[in-house]
């Protein structure tokens, strides 16, 4: 049975930063690209970043370059998302997907706020 749980969400201030994590279970995890995504109040899904079964990211949005960071960890079945310099906009529940498929895990609520 694939799972997918995300933790590490939270309150923080702008400029302040957060580090998301994706435990993932049941199946293959090192043969699969693994996604970031977000969804704020009243906004469809956005993708953040997507990594390769090999760590490489390949995809990232234009509103996180430079400031949020994916990795895995392939040995411990972990993504992770680094962010920092958070802003006000970066306030979303985040979830972690397995590319190409309808895997998805409850969501890490991020608030940014002052």
């Amino acid at each position: 049975q694939v799972r997918l749980v995300e933790s590490g969400g939270g309150l923080v201030q702008p400029g302040g930063s957060l580090r998301l994590s994706c435990a993932a279970s049941g199946f293959p995890f090192s043969n699969y690209a693994m996604s970031w995504y977000r969804q704020a109040p009243g906004k469809e899904r956005e993708l953040v970043a997507a990594i390769t079964s090999r760590g490489e990211v390949t995809r990232s949005a234009e509103s996180v370059k430079g400031r949020f960071t994916a990795s895995r960890d392939n040995v411990e079945n972990m993504i992770y998302l680094q962010m920092n310099s958070l802003k006000f906009e970066d306030t979303a529940v985040y979830y972690c997907n397995i590319v190409g498929s309808t895997y998805w895990g409850q969501g890490t609520q991020v608030t940014v706020s002052s």
